[in-house]
């Protein structure tokens, strides 16, 4: 495993790059896309990358999942069969990922991220407390998204996110604040599925991940009170900007 030495500028930078990450995870999603390259500069294996990219991002998605719930925005008892759904295809998918190579998935998730973007962007305009009226039942909602989306988030992963906020406005009729909200529980629910597997395998390199957790408690917080407080105002174009810079990263890796 790499464990590279952690002079005071890199511990540095990494608790500010889980900080940054975890604020903009919690309102959009993509935070991936800001600590992926700066665990591969500091020269960790791309595998381990991954690892430790799943550690740092639990507590993220921890942290924000803990605000919304508490603030009775999320009933655990309404989405338990999600969650449970959502466990289950992202372990299936970090197990894949072992056998198979992801980068198939680089040709068709751009397309499907600037979809979404396009549909948060140009759809009906959402108010942050009336939510529209649901297509499919919770159930069919976990055994479609909940597992399909833990798949390719435990599999591959980024815009998850943006995949689980567009099911729920979509499918379920919900907000965009509480779209937000029951997205980062059942992206912290992919996010230690997969956890699990990489650490098992000693993959995660914890001094590192650790560092970055920091941060990401307090960014994942902030984010999650500028969601409760400017609600769709700044949701709806950082899921259309996270999305597109996803899609554009993955475009140019091609």
């Amino acid at each position: 495993m790499t464990d590279p030495s952690l002079g005071l500028d890199l511990m540095m930078l990494l608790f500010a790059t889980g900080l940054i990450a975890g604020l903009v995870d919690a309102i959009a999603g993509g935070g991936g896309l800001i600590t992926l390259p700066v665990l591969l500069a500091a020269g960790l294996a791309p595998t381990e990358a991954l690892a430790t990219n799943k550690l740092q991002g639990s507590f993220g998605t921890l942290s924000s999942s803990l605000y919304f719930i508490r603030r009775d925005m999320v009933k655990l008892s309404e989405i338990s069969f999600m969650i449970a759904c959502t466990f289950v295809g992202s372990a299936s998918g970090t197990l894949l990922v072992r056998y198979m190579n992801p980068g198939f998935l680089t040709q068709v998730i751009p397309i499907l991220l600037i979809l979404t973007a396009l549909y948060f962007w140009f759809g009906p305009r959402l108010h942050e407390t009336d939510s529209g009226e649901s297509r499919i039942s919770h159930r069919l909602f976990a055994l479609t998204i909940g597992i399909s989306v833990g798949f390719y988030d435990g599999f591959f992963g980024p815009g998850a996110g943006s995949f689980f906020a567009a099911g729920f406005v979509g499918l379920l009729g919900f907000n965009l604040i509480q779209a937000t909200a029951h997205t980062k529980v059942l992206n912290l629910t992919s996010n230690v599925a997969s956890l699990l597997f990489f650490a098992v395998a000693g993959h995660c390199v914890w001094s590192i991940g650790l560092i970055m957790a920091g941060g990401q408690l307090i960014g994942a917080r902030l984010g999650a009170r500028l969601v409760i407080r400017n609600g769709a105002r700044i949701i709806r174009p950082l899921i259309v900007v996270v999305s597109l810079l996803i899609s554009f990263k993955l475009l140019m890796d091609q």
